[in-house]
Protein backbone atom coordinates (compact mmCIF):
# COMPACT_ATOMS: atom_id res chain seq x y z
CA UNK A 1 0.00 0.00 0.00
CA UNK A 2 1.24 3.44 -0.70
CA UNK A 3 0.21 5.93 1.54
CA UNK A 4 0.50 10.13 -0.01
CA UNK A 5 -0.52 12.94 2.53
CA UNK A 6 -1.26 16.18 0.64
CA UNK A 7 -0.68 19.27 2.59
CA UNK A 8 -1.35 23.32 1.60
CA UNK A 9 -2.85 26.41 3.33
CA UNK A 10 -6.33 26.89 2.33
CA UNK A 11 -6.86 27.80 -1.76
CA UNK A 12 -3.14 26.80 -2.39
CA UNK A 13 -4.99 23.43 -4.81
CA UNK A 14 -5.20 20.35 -2.41
CA UNK A 15 -8.07 19.57 -4.51
CA UNK A 16 -6.36 19.82 -7.99
CA UNK A 17 -4.14 16.82 -6.06
CA UNK A 18 -6.93 14.73 -4.99
CA UNK A 19 -8.68 15.14 -8.56
CA UNK A 20 -5.30 13.88 -10.08
CA UNK A 21 -4.69 11.19 -7.42
CA UNK A 22 -8.35 9.55 -8.14
CA UNK A 23 -7.69 9.55 -12.10
CA UNK A 24 -4.27 7.55 -10.79
CA UNK A 25 -6.57 5.00 -8.90
CA UNK A 26 -5.84 6.69 -5.66
CA UNK A 27 -8.42 5.93 -2.97
CA UNK A 28 -8.96 9.58 -1.52
CA UNK A 29 -10.17 10.56 1.82
CA UNK A 30 -9.82 14.25 2.93
CA UNK A 31 -9.35 15.39 6.59
CA UNK A 32 -11.67 18.51 6.39
CA UNK A 33 -14.66 16.66 5.43
CA UNK A 34 -14.07 14.66 8.76
CA UNK A 35 -14.58 18.15 10.54
CA UNK A 36 -17.11 18.80 8.48
CA UNK A 37 -18.84 15.59 9.40
CA UNK A 38 -18.56 16.43 12.85
CA UNK A 39 -19.90 20.15 12.29
CA UNK A 40 -22.95 18.69 10.44
CA UNK A 41 -23.25 15.56 12.85
CA UNK A 42 -23.73 18.40 16.01
CA UNK A 43 -26.05 20.21 13.79
CA UNK A 44 -24.15 23.18 13.81
CA UNK A 45 -23.59 25.65 10.73
CA UNK A 46 -20.57 24.95 8.85
CA UNK A 47 -18.45 28.52 9.02
CA UNK A 48 -15.18 29.18 9.89
CA UNK A 49 -15.91 29.36 13.57
CA UNK A 50 -17.89 26.34 13.90
CA UNK A 51 -15.20 24.30 11.46
CA UNK A 52 -12.01 25.88 13.29
CA UNK A 53 -13.91 25.32 17.00
CA UNK A 54 -14.51 21.60 16.41
CA UNK A 55 -11.32 21.15 15.10
CA UNK A 56 -9.54 22.63 18.52
CA UNK A 57 -12.06 21.04 20.62
CA UNK A 58 -11.02 17.29 18.90
CA UNK A 59 -7.72 18.00 19.02
CA UNK A 60 -7.73 19.22 22.95
CA UNK A 61 -10.54 16.12 23.54
CA UNK A 62 -8.94 13.41 21.89
CA UNK A 63 -5.00 14.28 20.94
CA UNK A 64 -3.91 16.71 18.68
CA UNK A 65 -3.61 13.85 15.74
CA UNK A 66 -7.82 13.23 16.93
CA UNK A 67 -8.64 13.48 13.17
CA UNK A 68 -5.96 11.65 11.47
CA UNK A 69 -7.16 8.90 14.46
CA UNK A 70 -10.42 9.04 12.45
CA UNK A 71 -9.55 9.07 9.07
CA UNK A 72 -7.24 5.92 10.03
CA UNK A 73 -10.35 4.18 11.25
CA UNK A 74 -12.13 4.54 8.21
CA UNK A 75 -9.60 3.44 6.07
CA UNK A 76 -9.78 0.16 7.77
CA UNK A 77 -12.23 -1.14 5.43
CA UNK A 78 -10.88 -0.02 2.22
CA UNK A 79 -8.93 -2.07 0.07
CA UNK A 80 -6.65 -0.31 -2.08
CA UNK A 81 -3.33 -0.40 -3.16
CA UNK A 82 -3.01 3.39 -3.35
CA UNK A 83 -4.04 5.93 -1.07
CA UNK A 84 -4.25 9.90 -0.91
CA UNK A 85 -4.99 11.18 2.41
CA UNK A 86 -5.90 15.37 1.60
CA UNK A 87 -5.41 18.17 3.78
CA UNK A 88 -2.52 17.23 6.63
CA UNK A 89 -2.33 19.59 9.02
CA UNK A 90 0.00 18.63 11.18
CA UNK A 91 3.28 16.26 12.21
CA UNK A 92 1.23 14.45 14.73
CA UNK A 93 -1.37 13.35 11.95
CA UNK A 94 1.79 12.54 10.19
CA UNK A 95 3.43 10.39 12.70
CA UNK A 96 -0.27 8.98 13.40
CA UNK A 97 0.06 7.59 9.62
CA UNK A 98 3.35 6.23 10.00
CA UNK A 99 2.46 4.33 13.66
CA UNK A 100 -0.60 3.07 11.94
CA UNK A 101 0.04 2.86 8.28
CA UNK A 102 3.09 3.19 7.28
CA UNK A 103 5.31 5.88 6.32
CA UNK A 104 3.82 8.47 3.82
CA UNK A 105 4.72 10.09 1.14
CA UNK A 106 4.27 13.91 1.51
CA UNK A 107 3.39 16.33 -1.04
CA UNK A 108 3.13 20.02 -0.07
CA UNK A 109 1.31 22.58 -2.70
CA UNK A 110 1.95 26.07 -2.29
CA UNK A 111 0.27 29.74 -3.62
CA UNK A 112 0.85 33.36 -2.48
CA UNK A 113 -2.03 34.47 -0.26
CA UNK A 114 -3.20 36.93 -2.95
CA UNK A 115 -3.89 33.86 -5.16
CA UNK A 116 -5.29 31.64 -2.66
CA UNK A 117 -7.38 34.62 -1.34
CA UNK A 118 -9.08 34.94 -4.86
CA UNK A 119 -9.39 31.24 -5.30
CA UNK A 120 -11.18 31.06 -1.68
CA UNK A 121 -13.54 33.87 -2.92
CA UNK A 122 -14.44 32.16 -5.84
CA UNK A 123 -14.79 28.70 -4.60
CA UNK A 124 -17.29 29.16 -2.06
CA UNK A 125 -17.81 26.23 -0.23
CA UNK A 126 -19.31 26.63 3.13
CA UNK A 127 -16.71 27.73 6.01
CA UNK A 128 -14.17 29.88 3.35
CA UNK A 129 -13.65 32.90 4.43
CA UNK A 130 -15.24 36.41 3.05
CA UNK A 131 -12.69 38.76 3.76
CA UNK A 132 -9.46 39.18 3.71
CA UNK A 133 -9.40 39.44 7.51
CA UNK A 134 -11.40 36.17 8.02
CA UNK A 135 -8.48 34.80 5.30
CA UNK A 136 -5.61 36.28 7.43
CA UNK A 137 -7.36 34.44 10.44
CA UNK A 138 -7.64 31.04 9.00
CA UNK A 139 -4.37 30.95 7.93
CA UNK A 140 -3.00 31.61 11.30
CA UNK A 141 -4.92 29.39 12.70
CA UNK A 142 -3.61 26.64 10.20
CA UNK A 143 -0.42 27.32 11.06
CA UNK A 144 -1.02 27.03 14.95
CA UNK A 145 -2.26 23.30 13.66
CA UNK A 146 1.16 22.86 12.93
CA UNK A 147 0.36 22.82 9.03
CA UNK A 148 3.56 24.99 8.09
CA UNK A 149 6.19 21.65 9.47
CA UNK A 150 3.96 19.65 7.54
CA UNK A 151 5.14 21.95 4.36
CA UNK A 152 8.54 22.39 5.16
CA UNK A 153 9.36 18.50 5.62
CA UNK A 154 7.32 17.66 2.53
CA UNK A 155 8.81 15.12 0.01
CA UNK A 156 7.38 16.78 -2.95
CA UNK A 157 6.61 20.74 -3.45
CA UNK A 158 4.42 21.88 -6.05
CA UNK A 159 3.90 25.96 -7.11
CA UNK A 160 0.75 26.39 -8.03
CA UNK A 161 0.70 29.80 -9.94
CA UNK A 162 0.81 28.56 -13.50
CA UNK A 163 -1.96 27.46 -15.77
CA UNK A 164 -4.64 24.82 -14.50
CA UNK A 165 -3.12 22.16 -17.02
CA UNK A 166 0.61 22.47 -16.22
CA UNK A 167 -0.19 21.99 -12.51
CA UNK A 168 -2.08 18.99 -13.17
CA UNK A 169 0.25 17.84 -15.38
CA UNK A 170 3.34 18.69 -12.34
CA UNK A 171 0.83 16.90 -9.67
CA UNK A 172 0.33 13.74 -12.34
CA UNK A 173 4.07 13.53 -12.88
CA UNK A 174 5.23 14.00 -8.82
CA UNK A 175 2.27 11.25 -7.99
CA UNK A 176 3.62 8.76 -11.02
CA UNK A 177 7.18 9.13 -9.79
CA UNK A 178 5.87 8.20 -6.09
CA UNK A 179 4.31 5.09 -7.43
CA UNK A 180 7.47 3.85 -9.36
CA UNK A 181 9.85 4.85 -6.38
CA UNK A 182 7.48 3.40 -3.67
CA UNK A 183 6.88 0.25 -5.95
CA UNK A 184 10.85 -0.03 -6.80
CA UNK A 185 11.91 0.21 -3.63
CA UNK A 186 9.55 -2.82 -2.56
CA UNK A 187 10.19 -5.17 -5.29
CA UNK A 188 13.99 -4.53 -4.17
Amino acid sequence: MIIVCSTGMPGSGKGLIVEVAKSLGFYCITMGDIVREEVRKRGLKVTVETLNSVAEELRVKEGKDAIAKRIVEKLKVVNAKYILIDGVRSLDEIKCFERTLGKPIIIAIHASPKTRFKRLLQRGRPGDPKSWNEFLKRDFKELEFGIGNVIALADYMIVNEAPKEEILESIRRVLKEVIRVVESHSQS
